[in-house]
């Protein structure tokens, strides 16, 4: 799978520059791939604004990614504010290459330490989504903090977990530590992708990076705003499961 990490610097709360932004950056490094990956809250930035931003699930925010899902040929998985009814929730969705909603993932874990469990609803049940034999687990920033998620992930032996992340500089470590502890312990590549620049609560200096079930980092981006793109093997999963299989050994959950 031909894989590209999209890191740039959102423009704050201001959705329709952000698609300019996006679409330049896009046709600038002439993206071919298979899956194109955005970070949390694409188009907004980490914004608490629901009553503003939030748009509905299958509303004009998803028709713009269906749009660039179409335009480059490639499935898409981006962030937004969704409301639904009287809740909101900070959603990541998979879009195919033709523009179709394939799954939506909603935040489990709102980030209390930012208020965020005061405006949005957490989500309830871990989703796992495919492109052609892939089985890839979702999850959205804070959600990297528990373990239990990606235990989740790893007994349904998913290929690749993909956290999409606003993670701000002074817990970039954390960022970077947990991105390969989920590797390790899962036997799975687990990809990240952050953004840079700043917006009135906090300086982000990316490290978007993919680890691969080893552990090892394959790719990083630090300190700049570009896409970056690898190709992943889905044979490195099985044969890192089959030489060394921990995952029969789990207990307790």
């Amino acid at each position: 799978m031909n894989l590209s990490l999209v890191q740039y610097t959102p423009e704050w709360e201001n959705k329709n520059r952000n698609k300019e932004k996006i679409i330049s950056l896009l046709e600038l490094k002439n993206i071919s791939c298979d899956l194109l990956i955005f970070p949390e809250m694409t188009l907004t930035g980490f914004s608490m604004d629901t009553e503003n931003l939030s748009d509905k699930r299958e509303g004009e925010n998803l028709r713009y990614f269906s749009d660039v899902a179409r335009k480059f040929s490639t499935n898409v998985i981006a962030g937004i504010i969704e409301r639904d009814g009287n809740y909101y929730f900070n959603t990541l969705f998979h879009i195919s290459p033709s523009g179709s909603l394939i799954n939506f993932y909603r935040k489990i874990h709102p980030f209390s330490y930012s208020n965020e469990n005061k405006f949005f609803t957490g989500g309830e049940k871990p989703v796992i989504t495919e492109i052609e034999d892939w089985k890839i687990g979702l999850s959205i920033c804070y959600d990297l903090r528990f373990p239990e998620l990606f235990r989740f992930y790893a007994k349904e032996r998913v290929d690749m977990i993909v956290n999409i992340a606003n993670w701000p500089i002074p817990r970039i470590e954390h960022w970077r530590t947990l991105l390969k502890a989920r590797a390790i312990e899962n036997q799975c590549f687990v990809v990240g992708v952050n953004r840079i620049g700043n917006d009135p609560n906090a300086n982000y200096n990316g490290y978007s990076s993919v680890f691969n079930p080893m552990g090892n980092e394959i790719i990083t981006l630090p300190d700049k705003e570009d896409v970056i793109t690898t190709t992943l093997k889905k044979e490195d999963v099985e044969e890192v499961r089959s030489k060394l299989p921990f995952l029969k050994d789990i207990r307790l959950i």
